[in-house]
């Protein structure tokens, strides 16, 4: 949707009806709102989206976190077991250019909306399913978590520090992941249609999303015959590449390339570093980690983490601050961009907009309304009539 400063996004004129639910669902469709395109959330009628209930709630009982992932939708509630409500649906279904679910493999189908008969009845319609592990397969009726997938995807082994407890990320990656995967297919299958006027099936498993996600995992894994472990902060093929101590906390260096270990040593006054036998190259700094970065620690232990972030940026060497989430939304560096706006009538509340800039569009001042559960019935009915 279009919010005070903002151009009309790329994907204006578009509609998309949100059948989902908590977090893979709505995610997509949040991003699908922020590139124009009217977003109709609907909900079971009392109870709404799930997420409406998670904490934590803000002042006037809204879920704070429902806010963050369904501002500037619309919503509607209807019960697609019942006849009158079912007949609304479809009238939005004529309309819609998209359809959004998350439901289990074969729920869409019981409800009479499967796929071979929406390709029927509505040729154009782009349909896009996010599951735990995809329209097919034997795994197809599991329920599926973000803990789950992130399990049993490997990212939970390569996640934390060696030997320690399996370590869910910090981040729902596996809802995420999906999500972003769904938005792209999504406007792929816009593309597609515009060639072709035929709309399409997007299947997402929240499963492979991670499987794709894992980056250098396999084929490390295919170079060496061994899984790869935890490592903390440290990458596996870069060194110094890690979060490292200094007098009063730690921060992050990444200098892994030859030119930059140089001047890393050059600010750490330790010019000898990279002629040490065990430092010389990358792939021997790597094995020698340990060393490396006791040798690093050892000499920021002098001064402060503000100290060496001068240095090293004057230094051209890649390197930050250890923030916490509310450090992280006082940087310069975020006000001067707006990724974070308030929430309209969201009490003040701020939350991150899809980080996509395009020319001749600036980040919105304001983001949408959190709509109430079938807040918006009258103006859908409308729509869903053709006025």
């Amino acid at each position: 949707m279009t919010h005070s400063n903002q151009a009309p996004g790329p994907l204006d004129g578009f509609v998309v009806l949100d059948l989902s639910r908590v977090l893979s669902g709505p995610y997509c469709t949040m991003m699908l709102c922020d590139l124009g395109a009217r977003v109709i959330k609907v909900e079971q009628p009392g109870s709404g989206d799930e997420a409406r209930h998670f904490l934590p709630m803000a002042a006037d009982g809204t879920s704070a976190y429902f806010a963050a992932i369904n501002r500037g939708k619309q919503s509607i509630a209807l019960d697609l077991k019942a006849k009158d409500d079912r007949l609304v649906f479809e009238r939005l279904l004529a309309r819609a250019d998209v359809l959004v679910e998350n439901y289990r493999p074969g729920v869409l189908d019981r409800l009479g909306y499967g796929w071979e008969k929406l390709r029927t009845q509505h040729p154009g319609l782009v349909l896009a399913s996010i599951s735990g592990f995809g329209q097919t397969g034997p795994y197809r009726d599991r329920a599926a978590y973000d803990v789950v997938v992130q399990a049993m995807s490997g990212m939970m082994s390569i996640t934390g520090h060696p030997d320690g407890d399996p370590t869910r990320a910090g981040s729902s990656i596996g809802d995420l992941g999906a999500a972003l995967f769904a938005c792209n297919g999504i406007q792929a299958a816009l593309l597609r249609r515009s060639r072709t006027g035929l709309g399409g099936h997007v299947d997402v498993s929240m499963f492979e999303a991670q499987i794709a996600m894992l980056e250098g995992a396999i084929p490390q894994l295919w170079c060496t015959g061994q899984s790869p472990k935890p490592l903390g902060a440290r990458h596996p093929g870069a060194a110094p590449f890690d979060a490292f101590r200094a007098a009063d906390g730690h921060l992050v260096i990444a200098a892994g390339s030859d030119h930059l270990f140089a001047r890393l040593a050059e600010v750490l006054q330790l010019p000898d570093l990279p002629k040490n036998p065990l430092f010389a190259q990358r792939a021997l700094r790597v094995v020698n980690h340990a060393a490396l970065k006791v040798a690093i620690e050892g000499a920021l232990a002098s001064a402060s983490v503000d100290h060496w972030l001068v240095r090293l940026e004057e230094a051209g060497v890649p390197a930050g601050p250890l923030n916490d989430i509310a450090t992280m939304m006082a940087d310069p560096q975020v006000s001067s961009r707006g990724i974070l706006p308030e929430i309209e009538s969201g009490g003040g509340q701020r939350a991150p907009v899809t980080p996509i800039l395009m020319s001749g569009h600036a980040y919105p001042d304001r983001l949408g309304r959190v709509p109430v559960l079938d807040q918006d019935r009258e103006a859908i009915l409308q729509f869903a009539q053709g006025s």
